[in-house]
């Protein structure tokens, strides 16, 4: 029996050895990657940062006194922008004669024709209707032409005139009740006791308001007025500049607000600025409405609302371009609904043979033609007087 046990030991002690030996075999076989070299050990510290004189050693300076610090150079002041130089207008009195020969250049066409066909042998059916003809192509209205073709037609008939003096001063007096001399074309623009007059323009885009506004301060500094503009036309890229640039030409202080802002404020601010300036005329340019939007329409009015709270609006002058003609009687009649026009300025009236709507425009409205434009340059800008008007359309 022992040597059955003794047996059974040895064979289990070979059975674990020859599994030991098995297990060794096969760890030598698989071997490790070898260990990545070991990097030197860093022992001394990083270097700190040196800024400026603060990591270097100090260094012996002389000491010296506050008197013996230099101080800095001044530098020179950068140089201010030269002022504008402050123009002295051309007086206004007698412009439109001066201008007289550049009106009749461009009118003396419906003088010229008339007076041809006035001229003939005999004065038919067919010759006055060409007289109607001409008459209405100038713009006159027709109306206005009937009326006139009528009395023409009555005077021939009656003093017989013939001769081509007789019928250009028959002619000349027509036309001359046509334009009525008898209408105010005075300009209120002489302050009051306590508050400057005080002047809207008004009119549609591309007529001309911002360069007549400047224009007709010109007009009023040429008659010694100190002015005021108010640059309400705050829709326009660039017009307060360009209102700004008229103003300082003549020595005009110009008010103006934000790109978009409000315009009743900035009229408003400007007739303040007027009294406390002690300014005889307050000029404003309001934005240039289309007379079929309404919503711009009726913002006029409240601009003209506005500034009466500081007192009465003197003038509201409607800038029209007289080469638009007939539309521009649709434009006087929807202004007249908004704000009560007290004259009419008419441009361009050197660049159009329709002088007729000269008359035209005062029927419309009832109210009288106070100015003109005459060309580009800054003081072509004139009182209307209707004889000079009428001699220039004849000629000489």
């Amino acid at each position: 029996m022992e040597i059955v046990i003794l047996v059974v030991v040895i064979a289990v002690v070979v059975v674990l050895g020859a599994g030991g030996l098995v297990v060794g075999s096969r760890r030598k076989k698989k071997q490790l990657p070898p260990a990545p070299p070991s990097r030197p050990t860093v022992t001394t510290p990083p270097a700190e940062p040196h800024i400026g004189d603060e990591a270097a050693p100090p260094r012996e300076e002389p000491r010296r006194t506050i008197e013996e610090v230099p101080l800095p150079e001044a530098t020179a002041a950068p140089e201010a922008a030269p002022p504008v130089a402050v123009e002295q207008p051309e007086p206004a009195a007698g412009r439109l004669v001066r201008l007289r020969s550049r009106l009749s250049r461009s009118q003396n066409s419906l003088g010229k024709g008339l007076l041809t066909l006035l001229s003939r042998e005999r004065l038919d059916e067919d010759t006055w209707e060409a007289v109607e003809d001409t008459l209405i192509t100038a713009d006159i209205g027709v109306t206005p032409t009937q009326e006139l073709v009528e009395r023409l037609r009555t005077r021939v008939r009656v003093l017989g005139a013939r001769s081509p003096e007789e019928l250009r001063a028959l002619l000349r007096e027509e036309l001359l009740t046509l334009v009525d001399p008898t209408l105010d074309r005075t300009l209120r623009t002489g302050g009051h006791e306590d508050t400057p007059a005080v002047v809207l323009v008004v009119g549609v885009n591309g007529t001309g308001k911002t360069t007549t506004t400047g224009k007709l301060a010109r007009v009023l500094v040429a008659d010694g007025r100190s002015v005021v503009l108010g640059a309400a036309d705050t829709f326009r890229a660039a017009a307060a500049d360009q209102l700004q640039t008229w103003g300082e030409r003549v020595g005009a202080r110009t008010v103006r607000g934000p790109e978009g802002g409000d315009p009743a404020s900035v009229a408003f601010d400007a007739v303040k600025e007027g009294i406390a300036a002690g300014a005889d005329t307050v000029l404003i340019d309001t934005a240039g409405r289309l007379h079929t939007k309404t919503g711009l329409m009726d913002e006029l009015g409240k601009v003209k609302r506005v500034v009466e709270k500081h007192g009465p609006v003197d003038e509201v002058l409607l800038v029209l371009d007289a080469t638009t003609g007939q539309n521009g009687l649709v434009q006087a009649r929807v202004f007249a609904e908004v704000v009560d026009i007290t004259g009419i300025v008419l441009t361009k009236l050197d660049g159009t043979a329709k002088g007729g709507i000269v008359v035209a425009v005062q029927r419309e409205l009832g109210v009288p033609v106070k100015l003109v434009g005459l060309g580009e340059g800054a003081d072509d800008l004139a009182p209307f007087e209707p004889e000079a008007f009428v001699d220039a359309l004849i000629g000489e």
